[in-house]
């Protein structure tokens, strides 16, 4: 196994982040790291006491901050992998170990989990809009991937160091658009099959409202790299 550091960004998750930190350090292993994004429960003094350090954001910035700040931590302290795993008790930690497995079986940059491949099911527009993005990226990468909006992945030591830096912030694109700068870089992005419950605790990180504006942000997003691709191989970018 690599030198593992586990991200797991929190908003107000007072209620499951001490069982997911303690889940991590007993299945996974590695360095447990939780972002504390602007929350004002009892988030941090819970992770502290379940064993993970803590990094408090002043207020909240979004998930996709959080695991900026996740993978900058990593590129400071010299981790050659990062896993990234929510704090609301929605991913089983078991799977964790399988992510962070592949990056060295199959020479992997970035592995995905997949909830879908377990059979996992989501109903109406939200499943549509998700089959949507998983075929434009797949297209887009040349490999098949089945969940591109998974938040339960893992970082080889190549996309932690690329990644720290530029990693975006807004809402989708810190899950989607990370896979096309991936796929622009001649990174190998993989997918491993993981379980999915029903959030334990706390409240989603988006509404309705939010994932429709940011489904229509990264449909642009998506165009507008199509566009400068091409344009990027010819020098004109």
């Amino acid at each position: 196994m690599p030198e593992l550091l586990v991200v797991i960004p929190a908003l107000d998750e007072e209620a499951t982040v001490g069982d997911v930190v303690r889940g991590a350090r007993d299945h996974i292993g590695g360095h447990v790291l939780v972002i504390d994004d602007g929350s004002v429960d009892a988030t941090v003094a819970v992770a502290r006491a379940a064993g993970a350090t803590v990094i408090s954001h002043p207020f909240n910035l979004g998930v996709g901050a959080a695991v900026r700040s996740g993978l900058r931590y990593a590129s400071e302290h010299g981790y050659t992998a990062v896993l990234q795993l929510d704090a609301d008790g929605q991913h089983e930690p078991s799977d964790g170990r399988h992510l962070v497995e592949r990056l060295q079986d199959d020479g992997a940059d970035i592995v995905v989990g997949s909830r879908f491949a377990r059979g996992y099911r989501v109903r109406g527009l939200r499943r549509l809009g998700m089959r949507v993005l998983s075929k434009v990226v797949s297209s887009r990468l040349g490999t098949p991937l089945t969940d591109t909006t998974s938040g339960y992945r893992a970082f080889g030591k190549r996309a932690v160091a690329r990644l720290a830096p530029v990693y975006p912030s807004m809402y989708l694109s810190d899950t989607v658009e990370v896979l096309l700068m991936a796929g622009d870089w001649g990174f190998r992005v993989v997918e491993e099959p993981v379980h999915m419950s029903a959030r334990q605790g706390g409240r989603p990180s988006s509404g309705p409202a939010l994932s429709t504006v940011s489904f229509l942000r990264l449909t642009l997003v998506i165009l507008l790299h199509d566009i400068r691709r091409p344009m990027s191989r010819r020098g004109g970018f």
